[in-house]
């Protein structure tokens, strides 16, 4: 159910690639809560994905960028703003990958080219994201930035691998700039810890499988399913969250608050 708590607000959504990505999810629910946004993606993922759906669905224009790319970004955030009539309130980064995740490289045996592309992909672009739309006035004031981030920043799940550093860097990011931004122009910024979920990205990683049914049993509402971090990213984009910033929210069900569930302790003692 709308209630349009987004009406008049623009943005830009980073990472849509199919149906089951949440910035999917995020783009439909900003759609049916009255906001306007650009879709933005990196051009490999323009030809794997199904973007241009969605696009004619929420009736968005597609700008294809590079979020590692300086260059491609101080476009994005000059033609979205061109396309949208002016200044942006809200921005959505969903971005993450691993070389060495795909490669199967062990944490211990990281290709450092590989881990230099983690840290790049995953962290340093969603600084430079923020910088470019710092550079060019691009967000109103009390704006909000977002990105999508995992408990494996603060604690270890083995094979989550080079990702978690990825992580930490960039919830340590949301904090720098929000700081910053913050006192410039009232911008907040701020990171979703979101509990596993089944999209492209989630289930390359091994032992996801696993993983996510043990913390479904960890959680005491259960894992977060993907349409309900859409929905507390759209109340992050609100004006109902103005006062919130550098903070790293979890959304997990519980899961980073649990120590032990009785349904887990039962089964060590099957």
């Amino acid at each position: 159910m709308s209630n349009n708590i987004l009406k008049g607000k623009k943005g830009i959504i980073f990472g849509a690639l199919n149906d089951q990505s949440i910035a999917w999810k995020v783009a439909e629910q900003a759609h049916a809560e009255g906001a306007e946004f650009v879709l933005t993606n990196a051009p490999i993922a323009m030809r794997m994905g199904e973007i241009n759906n969605l696009a004619a669905k929420t009736g968005s224009q597609i700008i294809p960028a590079d979020a590692t790319s300086e260059e491609d970004l101080d476009n994005l955030v000059t033609q979205a703003m061109e396309i949208l009539g002016g200044k942006i309130d809200f921005v959505l980064h969903s971005i993450g990958m691993s070389p060495n995740v795909r490669k199967g490289k062990h944490y211990t045996e990281l290709n450092y080219k590989f881990y230099a592309q983690t840290l790049d992909v995953s962290a340093e672009s969603f600084h430079k994201t923020i910088a470019a739309c710092y550079k060019h006035d691009a967000l109103n004031e009390w704006g909000s930035v977002v990105a999508l981030t995992y408990i494996a920043a603060q604690r270890i799940f083995p094979d989550y691998n080079d990702m978690a550093d990825a992580k930490s860097l960039l919830e340590s990011i949301a904090r720098s700039f929000g700081y910053h931004y913050g006192i410039k122009k009232k911008v907040r910024i701020n990171t979703i810890s979101q509990s596993p979920t089944v999209t492209t990205a989630g289930t390359g990683i091994k032992g996801f499988n696993e993983f996510i049914n043990f913390s479904e049993q960890m959680s005491p509402l259960g894992n977060a399913p993907a349409e309900a971090c859409a929905d507390y990213c759209i109340s992050l984009f609100s004006d109902y969250t103005k006062y919130v910033t550098m903070q790293n929210l979890f959304h997990d069900g519980g899961f980073s608050n649990t120590g032990v569930t009785q349904g887990v302790i039962e089964k060590f003692g099957e």
